[in-house]
């Protein structure tokens, strides 16, 4: 796909003839609401931001609340800017204790998202590690996510309860999940840190030392937190 490829090229002239391709689409099929926006992700990522919105209006009056991209779209809406920020991918999940979750519900966190499996021997090396981190920062606003490619849900229940995995869990249920694909996962453990805006920050394989840049993240997350909101127009 073409916004694909001009965001890991970081390409203009992709983007412009992306928005080109999704204009023919939309003359022909005007109910076309992913390619409405497709076309707002091109507009936004050329610095149309005016030109984007009204693309992202227009795909948020057709969606329903519950969509991820629906939320992402009102995200960037309210911040235009973001269309060109490294964003992780829109999502939603359902957690082990049957509460669903979107990416965008965790606005204003700074969100560890950690790829791993109860029959990887790395990710039961790294465990004492997370458990670690969820202990150092349980009142800080930090929330972590660990998605599980186990097949056997099971033995995923009952790990997570003998090592008192105290945060938030859900089973993706292997490499080819939806969760796993979208972040193009193919080694565990794996983790994303990705700040307060939704902005990936860092990504590892392996376990990786990740405190030092989640004090940093918490620490602007409290700074935003304090800071007064911009007096309306």
């Amino acid at each position: 796909m073409l916004i694909d490829e001009a965001q890991e090229k970081h390409k203009q002239e992709i983007f412009s003839h992306a928005h080109d391709e999704l204009e023919k689409a939309l003359s022909a099929f005007q109910n076309f609401p992913d390619a409405v926006y497709l076309d707002g992700v091109a507009l936004g990522s050329l610095g149309q931001d005016a030109a984007a919105k009204e693309r992202f209006e227009q795909f948020v009056k057709v969606r329903p609340a519950s969509d991820p991209q629906r939320q992402r779209a009102v995200r960037y809406l309210a911040r235009p800017e973001l269309v060109r920020a490294r964003m992780v991918p829109p999502f939603t999940v359902t957690t082990v204790d049957g509460k669903k979750l979107s990416m965008d519900d965790l606005q204003g966190k700074v969100v560890l998202l950690d790829f791993w499996a109860t029959w990887c021997a790395p990710c039961r090396e790294a465990l004492p590690h997370m458990q670690q981190v969820a202990k150092k920062f349980k009142d800080e606003p930090l929330v972590i996510l660990s998605v599980s490619l186990d097949s056997n849900e099971q033995a995923w229940k009952e790990f997570i309860d003998k090592h008192e995995m105290t945060w938030l869990h859900y089973r993706d249920g292997g490499f080819t999940g939806p969760i796993s694909r979208m972040f193009g996962v193919t080694a565990i453990p794996h983790t994303f840190t990705i700040d307060t805006d939704g902005v990936l920050q860092e990504e590892h394989i392996g376990d990786a030392s990740i405190e030092g840049k989640l004090k940093k993240l918490i620490a602007r997350a409290h700074e935003a937190q304090q800071t007064p909101p911009a007096p309306s127009n």
